[in-house]
């Protein structure tokens, strides 16, 4: 467990990375890793709700089984909710991104991703432009996943990306869309906040102007494959 913030901690789970949002007594993990990541999540206590940027396995993964192990809910996008709630864990089809790196983590970790995940009981549906309790502001993401989220936390100044990009050393696109122009939309959305560090399901913390630093690398980007 890393700590990012006052507020803030990223629990790496191999290749994807989940969050930790601390607010006192109250705990609340964002995203779950892969299948069988439970054991792997070793937190002080219980949280006291499990929050999913999107329905993907990486994300979603552990979300049924760690829901059981802790009886606590967990929430999603409507668009997304609709999905893990069935045990699916994506739409088709997916666009892959350009760049070798991305051809590479297609071949290696997405193109033979299982594809089914055990379902997931949604609680409450999460809703763009919503301030939750735990300091959070719910940012409605598309284009990675049509039920995408980002989170920021507006006391720290830490936006929680989610997939709408990565950061693998260096900022890029996400390896695959469902429609990377809207996701180049929900990016340059999400940079209008007021952030100085960005962190990713995939890759590293991004600190310093990193909302305008979003915004610099991806506002001329071609969506064109």
């Amino acid at each position: 467990m890393r700590q990012i913030s006052p507020h803030i901690y990223l629990l790496p789970l191999g290749p994807v990375n989940a969050y930790l949002v601390e607010d006192g007594d109250d705990l609340t993990l964002i995203d779950t890793g892969m299948p069988g990541s439970a054991k792997k999540l070793q937190l002080p206590k219980a949280p006291n709700r499990i929050l999913l940027t999107h329905a993907h396995t990486d994300h979603a993964g552990s979300a049924a089984a760690l829901q059981k192990q802790w009886n606590v809910p967990v929430w999603a996008h409507a668009e997304d909710a609709r999905l893990v709630e069935q045990g699916i864990p994506g739409r088709t089809p997916m666009h892959l991104s350009p760049g070798a790196v991305n051809w590479l983590v297609y071949h290696l970790f997405v193109k033979n991703a299982a594809k089914t995940i055990e379902p997931v009981s949604i609680e409450r549906t999460l809703r763009d432009g919503e301030r939750l309790s735990n300091g959070l502001t719910v940012i409605h993401t598309p284009g990675h996943s049509a039920g995408h989220v980002a989170f920021l936390h507006e006391k720290d100044r830490v936006l929680i990306a989610g997939d709408i990009c990565a950061n693998p050393g260096s900022l890029n696109w996400s390896t695959v869309y469902e429609d990377r122009s809207l996701g180049k939309d929900s990016i340059l959305k999400a940079a209008k906040y007021d952030f100085g560090t960005a962190v990713f399901g995939h890759g590293g913390v991004l600190k310093g102007q990193a909302n305008k630093r979003l915004k610099e690398k991806f506002v001329r980007a071609k969506v064109g494959t």
